[in-house]
C-alpha cells in the first residue's frame, strides 16, 4: 500500500478534473500517406535520437519516436525470474534497461539501479522529491525529473550526482535526447532543452498549460501534447513552434510517431492521428459505447496502433484509417502503456493483471496476476520484461530454465 506521500502525489494530479466529463463526437476521416510505409519513422532516414535494440530500453517508450516496440523476444509463457521490493513505498514510474541494468525511481524519492539478471540492487540515489517520471539513459548517464520539479543527472555506473536543474513545477514524464541535448517537460508549462553534460539551459519553450508527456522526436520536429488542448510541433534545433493542432481537451499522453503521422489519446476519450507535415487531423476514434479518458501512450507498428483506456479496454486500430481491428475487455482501467513484442502486445492494468494479447485478433495469450496494480508500463529488452507495481515491487519476467 502506498504511503502518505504517495497518496498526496496521486491526489495532486489536478489537470484532469474537469475534462474527464468532456465528450466529443466521433468521426473517421481517412487520408494522407500510409503510416506503415517504408519511409516511416522506423527507417534510418527519419529516426533521429535514441533507438532501442535487443538489449536496451533506454527511454519511457523505448525509442525517440515513442513507438513502444521491443526489439527482443519473450517466451510463449514468460516466467517470473525475480522481484525487488521496497519498504512502505510505491512505484508509478516505468523502468528503463541499459547495459544489463534496470533503472527506476519510486514515489519516495529513491532512484534504483538493479541487475537485470538477478534483481540485486547495484546502487540507490536519494532525493527529497518522489519520481513519477521514467528515467532516461544515454552516454553513461541517467536523467530523471522529480515531483519537486528538479531534473537529476547521475552516473549510470555509480549513481553519483553530476548535476541538478530546477524547473518551476512537478515533472511527470521522461526525458528525450537530441545529440548532446536533453529535452524534458514540466507542469510549469515549459519544455526545457538542457546541455546533457552540464545541465545548462540551451533553450525553453512555454505553452499555455502543463506538460505531462514525454517529448517525442521524428524527422525535424519535436512533438508535445499538452494540457492546453493542443499538439505542439516544434523545430528540433531551436525549439521554435512551427505549427500546432487543436485537440479539444487536455492530455498527458506521449505521442507515438511513425511516418508523417503522430498518434495519441486525450482526457475526452478521443484518439487522434495527426499528419504533422500538414498540421492537420487525419482521423479520430472514440469508443461510442464507453468513452473514458485515455492515459495510456500508444504502441505503433506495421499499420497497427494499440492503446489502453480508463474504459477498461485495449483498442487496436488501423493506423492508416482509424478503423477498429479488435478490442479487448479488461477487468479494470488500463493506464499502462502497451509494448509490442513480436506478434503479441503486453500491458498492465489497475487490478494487477499483466496480460499478453495476440496482435492478430486481440485474443488473450498469457496473463500473470499480482497483489496491487499497474499504472507503470512494461520495459522489454534482452528477453526480459520489467514492470513495477503500486505496491512497491519490481517484477522481471523472461525465459525459464532450459528455455
Amino acid at each position: 500500500m502506498a504511503n502518505d506521500r504517495s497518496s498526496d502525489v496521486l491526489r495532486a494530479r489536478r489537470c484532469w478534473t474537469l475534462t474527464a466529463l468532456v465528450v466529443v463526437a466521433a468521426s473517421a476521416i481517412a487520408q494522407g500517406a500510409d503510416p506503415a510505409s517504408p519511409t516511416g519513422a522506423n527507417a534510418p532516414t527519419n529516426a533521429p535520437g535514441i533507438q532501442n535494440d535487443a538489449k536496451s530500453w533506454p527511454l519511457f517508450r523505448g525509442n525517440a519516436q515513442a513507438q513502444g516496440v521491443a526489439r527482443t523476444e519473450l517466451p510463449e509463457k514468460p516466467v517470473l525470474l525475480w522481484e525487488f521490493t521496497i519498504d512502505k513505498g510505491a512505484f508509478d514510474a516505468t523502468a528503463v534497461i541499459v547495459d544489463g541494468t534496470v533503472f527506476i525511481g519510486d514515489l519516495d524519492g529513491k532512484l534504483y539501479a538493479l541487475n537485470l539478471k538477478t534483481g540485486q540492487k547495484q546502487w540507490e540515489y536519494a532525493t527529497e522529491g518522489g519520481f513519477i517520471a521514467s528515467p532516461a539513459v544515454h552516454a553513461g548517464r541517467v536523467i530523471v525529473g522529480d515531483i519537486d520539479g528538479k531534473v537529476h543527472c547521475v552516473e549510470a555506473a555509480t549513481g553519483k550526482l553530476v548535476w541538478v536543474f530546477e524547473t518551476g513545477a512537478e515533472i511527470d514524464a521522461g526525458a528525450n535526447f537530441i545529440g548532446d541535448k536533453v529535452l524534458i517537460g514540466s507542469q510549469d508549462a515549459t519544455l526545457y532543452c538542457l546541455d546533457a553534460a552540464t545541465g545548462e539551459l540551451a533553450w525553453k519553450h512555454p505553452i499555455d498549460d502543463q506538460i505531462r508527456c514525454s517529448p517525442t522526436i521524428a524527422g525535424d520536429y519535436i512533438f508535445v501534447a499538452g494540457c492546453d488542448s493542443r499538439l505542439h510541433i516544434l523545430d528540433i534545433h531551436s525549439g521554435e513552434e512551427k505549427k500546432s493542432v487543436e485537440i479539444e481537451s487536455p492530455t498527458g499522453v506521449t505521442p507515438a510517431a511513425r511516418g508523417d503521422h503522430v498518434f495519441f489519446g486525450t482526457e475526452a476519450g478521443v484518439f487522434f492521428c495527426v499528419d504533422y507535415q500538414q498540421a492537420k487531423e487525419v482521423w479520430r476514434f472514440q469508443d461510442a459505447s464507453r468513452s473514458q479518458p485515455i492515459r495510456s501512450s500508444p504502441a505503433v507498428q506495421d499499420g497497427l496502433v494499440v492503446f489502453g483506456g480508463r474504459n477498461k479496454r485495449v483498442h487496436a486500430l488501423d493506423a492508416a484509417t482509424g478503423a477498429e481491428r479488435w478490442t479487448y475487455q479488461a477487468k479494470n482501467r488500463v493506464d499502462s502503456s502497451p509494448v509490442i513484442v513480436g506478434d503479441r502486445v503486453f500491458f498492465g492494468a489497475a487490478d494487477g493483471r499483466l496480460t499478453a494479447l495476440n496482435l492478430k485478433d486481440g485474443s488473450e495469450a498469457w496473463q500473470f496476476e499480482i497483489r496491487g496494480g499497474f499504472s507503470a508500463s512494461p520495459a522489454v529488452a534482452d528477453q526480459r520484461l520489467v514492470i513495477a507495481s503500486s505496491d512497491g515491487v519490481v517484477y522481471c519476467f523472461g525465459p525459464g530454465e532450459g528455455s
